[in-house]
């Protein structure tokens, strides 16, 4: 079969107006994988079953890597039993080209008249035989191998790249039977989704083939195929209604000893989502899979998930505490999509939403809990918002959380879809009061939908009948795009006693005003007195008036607390009250607004130093002083606090990227000048404070000698305000004599270190030294590369730690790193360990148009290996209207 015209094909953008459902869909397949060295072949026989409508039944097939060998209708399904994949096939009929179907780009169309006349006759077995190469497929979409693994990913349209199928989240199957035949020595493990029904081993020995079964209804984008030299560990949990699920995790075998942690995960994931939403696992089984190679974080297969190494391996050599915190965050996130994503899927991509913004707040949910600290997980997912989310919501790629249209849906797995998602979910829960009211949501949610495709307007009815609310203008948060600001005014009247605020808001809706959850708390401005506590207000004009009666004195507002809503909140007044950020600072009583505070306070003073560096060194301004009195307060209440992680993120500067999206909001961004003031503000606060911290320091040192490594909540905090301290230590380097204090510090730290962590938080501090300490940099590289021993994890970390290094020559390092030995672009996590995180995480380098050239040169080499890595790397070149009019230029072009 011939596709024509295959080159000259334009993409062609997809409208969600235009959604129509299926005429046909397959309600059941059997599919059998027959792997060979450089070849495997597929076969399927689905079930028609006739549906809406009666156009011709288009499916999805990549001709690229699916080449088809057979097409026919038959009576009855294949056995898929040993060595016979067509036995009991009954009356078939051979399908012919242009009569009974058209083979086009990235389609195979059956006639709808061809398909009526065979159920007329019993035919309603739709049965393919395609070949594919999984070895020369390096966009590792659909099945491919990855070192001596083959594995399979199929969202959003990998499965097409399998064979032809409606690859469409709509069409949910149930896959009967999978069978996998593969050599047993090279390949002694064979899993797909379910439960094994069926293993034998054949030809003497040599090949061996196992069959699965999944009995519950999914679309093509979850299913899952891996054949592999693989171990494992195993452990077992037991279900509500008291049922034993077997677990096994599976990696190469020089990676088993890094699993432990994740198969503790997965088992705190099981039990939280059991007594939080009342959810239990469903199969027999639950196996995770480690791969090198892979594009995505992770992927929720139905009973068989893939994850991405650096998701699922995790030991105190090779992670961090933030890898840790990962590895059982993605843990969860993976899981909690058995039921929103799974049980319940999206009706077509434009829902991507319904099943990751939620399934991110679930995940969000259960990490707050497990680290028993709701203020920290929020601060780190606020962060991380205001880093990626707003900054996606300002450039070119601005969209909402559903998109109404796209080309490739691979490029809509965004900031905005996941974390604005998440966002967008949590203000239900905030609107209905709380747990009790977003549990009786989601238990109708379930109730209803449980087995089907749906939308994200049956998850909001369902939402809002539960709890016999009307969310209807709610709805429109899901049609706009871009962050909205919510500006504020306040007024006490003492006659009275009685304080308004005043919120309006600003958006690019074009439905009207969006309805806004604004939780809102109120201190007695004397006292620091909680005197009205967490209220929630709902804005649903573009103006509203809120007044709080019976207040005997003035009140400082604590506003958006929780970061109640994805919005900018703005004083109306020009002159911002920087006292009153300050008692904010000092006497919150919500954690995440007490942090906030300190935030804004430490903006204010680095974006007054952009404006004249030397006045600031000489003579601190008013604002510096309260940052100074801030910090001193907070360093101080660190000796007796118990929630180190809290004391470390408010002594913690706004990162650059954060500063780049405030400044974005004023005039163009100046990464250089922003890397400037920061560390101008940031030595100013470390000379003041050298010997406060230094003790701080020592006293953190003293408490952890001879503990063994742990991540409990305690040691994580221990550790993240210790490496703080050492962090504003090290930047106090004038002089030479600083700059080998400094080193000796920071080398001393690296080699006394029980953990990745620490090791990591020397090796920051060091790899930007130059100048006398220069030498001490080089050895504590080369020593952790020596020490990594060819492990993937370590050497990523090894290439992220020099690109972002702030040393003046670092794009030359770069490139000279693209030529190492150990550097792939063929590995993606390899290739954002440098490029991505040169680009992204080192702006005042990268900008500069020697920066774009480089990576616009490394996008070409990875565009033809994997162009969805080089897609999401591309994102760092469309922010040009940001900044000004030479990086613009040098960007476009």
């Amino acid at each position: 079969a011939v596709i024509e015209d295959a080159e000259t094909t334009t993409p062609t953008e997809i409208f969600r107006k235009d959604y129509k459902p299926l005429p046909y869909v397959v309600s059941k397949i059997h599919m059998n994988f027959h792997i060979e060295d450089g070849k495997t072949t597929v076969s399927s026989d689905m079930v028609l079953e006739e549906n809406i409508g009666d156009d011709d039944l288009v499916l999805d097939g990549d001709e690229t890597c699916v080449k088809l060998l057979s097409l026919q209708l038959k009576q009855k399904m294949s056995n898929m039993g040993e060595g016979d994949e067509s036995s009991s096939s009954g009356t078939t009929y051979d399908l012919v080209e242009g009569k009974d179907y058209e083979l086009k780009p990235g389609q195979l169309v059956l006639k709808q008249k061809t398909l009526k006349l065979a159920a007329e006759n019993g035919m309603t077995i739709l049965s393919t035989v395609v070949e594919i190469i999984p070895e020369e497929n390096t966009a590792l979409s659909g099945m491919y191998k990855s070192g001596t693994m083959y594995c399979s990913q199929c969202e959003a349209m990998g499965f097409r790249r399998i064979t032809y199928y409606p690859d469409r989240p709509d069409n949910m199957a149930v896959y009967e039977k999978v069978r996998i035949e593969a050599s047993k020595e090279d390949y002694p493990v064979l899993l797909s989704n379910g439960n094994r029904i069926e293993y034998d081993s054949m030809n003497d020995g040599k090949r061996h083939y196992a069959v699965w079964t999944d009995p519950y209804p999914k679309p093509s984008y979850l299913f899952c195929i891996v054949a592999g030299n693989l171990e494992s560990v195993e452990g077992k949990f037991k279900t509500m209604s008291g049922r034993d699920v077997h677990l096994e995790i599976y990696s190469e075998a020089e990676n088993v000893s890094k699993l432990d942690y994740a198969m503790e995960s997965l088992k705190k994931s099981m039990k939280w989502d059991e007594d939080r939403f009342g959810l239990e696992y469903d199969l027999d089984l639950y196996n995770i899979v480690a791969v090198n190679d892979f594009n995505m974080g992770a992927m929720e297969n139905k009973g068989l998930n893939v994850f991405n190494t650096a998701y699922v391996l995790a030991s105190p050599e090779s992670a961090t505490d933030g890898d840790y915190e990962l590895v059982e965050g993605v843990i969860g996130h993976e899981y909690f999509h058995n039921w929103t994503g799974n049980r319940v899927t999206c009706r077509d991509w434009f829902q991507l939403t319904l099943k990751e913004g939620l399934t991110v707040f679930r995940d969000q949910e259960f990490s707050a809990d497990m680290m028993n600290s709701h203020a920290v997980k929020r601060i780190e997912d606020v962060k991380s918002l205001r880093g990626r989310q707003f900054n996606e919501d300002a450039s070119p790629m601005s969209h909402p959380i559903r998109p109404e249209s796209y080309i490739s849906m691979d490029n809509f797995y965004t900031a905005t879809v996941y974390s604005k998602g998440a966002e967008v979910i949590r203000m239900y829960q905030t609107i209905l009061g709380g747990r009790e009211g977003f549990r009786k949501g989601m238990d109708l949610y379930f109730q209803r939908h449980d087995g089907h495709a749906v939308s994200c307007d049956d998850f909001r009815s369902a939402m809002a009948d539960a709890n016999d609310v009307d969310l209807s203008q709610f709805a429109r948060w899901y049609s706009t795009n871009g962050t909205p600001t919510v500006t504020y005014s306040t007024d006490y009247n003492k006659d009275n006693e009685t304080f308004s605020l005043t919120l309006e808001q600003s958006s690019q809706s074009t439905e009207g005003p969006l309805h806004i959850p604004i939780s809102v708390g109120l201190l007695d401005k004397t006292t620091g007195e909680e005197v009205v506590p967490t209220t929630v207000l709902e804005l649903k004009e573009e103006k509203q008036t809120f007044t709080f009666d019976n207040l005997n004195g003035e009140v400082i507002p604590s506003i958006l607390r929780g970061f109640s809503a994805p919005v900018k909140l703005v004083n109306s007044s020009d002159d911002d009250n920087e006292e009153a950020t300050a008692f904010l600072a000092a006497r919150d009583t919500d954690g995440f607004n007490k942090w906030e505070a300190g935030q804004k306070l430490y903006t204010s003073a680095i974006f007054q130093a952009m404006k004249d560096t030397n006045e600031v060194e000489a003579t601190p301004s008013k604002t510096m002083n309260l940052v100074l009195e801030a910090f001193g307060r907070t360093l101080e209440d660190s000796k007796e606090t118990s929630d180190y992680s809290i004391s470390a993120y408010a002594l913690t500067l706004p990162n650059e990227a954060t500063l780049a999206e405030l400044m974005a909001e004023t005039g163009p961004i100046q990464p250089a000048s922003i890397r400037k003031a920061r560390s101008t503000i940031k030595k100013q606060i470390a000379q003041k404070f050298k010997s406060e911290l230094l003790q701080v320091y020592k006293q953190l040192t003293d408490s952890m000698e001879g503990s063994s490594f742990t991540v409990d909540a305690a040691s994580v905090g221990r550790r993240r305000l210790r490496n703080v301290c050492l962090d504003y230590l090290c930047s106090v380097d004038n002089t030479d004599e600083e700059k080998l204090a400094a080193a000796e510090l920071s080398t001393a730290h690296y080699r006394t270190a029980t953990g990745m962590t620490d090791k990591m938080a020397a090796l920051s501090c060091l790899s930007s030294m130059d100048g006398v300490a220069a030498a001490a940099r080089d050895e504590a590289l080369s020593q952790f590369y020596e020490d990594a021993n060819g492990d993937a994890l370590i050497l990523n970390k090894w290439f992220s730690l020099q690109a972002s290094s702030h040393l003046e020559d670092v794009l030359d390092r770069v490139k000279k790193l693209t030529d190492h030995p150990d550097f792939t672009l063929n590995n993606p996590n390899r290739c954002r360990s440098l490029l991505g995180v040169f680009a992204a995480g080192n702006p005042a380098a990268f900008h500069t148009p020697d920066g774009y050239a480089f990576l616009a040169d490394q996008l070409e080499k990875i565009d033809p290996i994997n162009p969805q890595n080089s897609s999401r790397m591309a994102n760092n070149l469309i922010q040009w209207r940001r900044y000004d009019s030479e990086r613009g230029a040098a960007m476009k072009s």
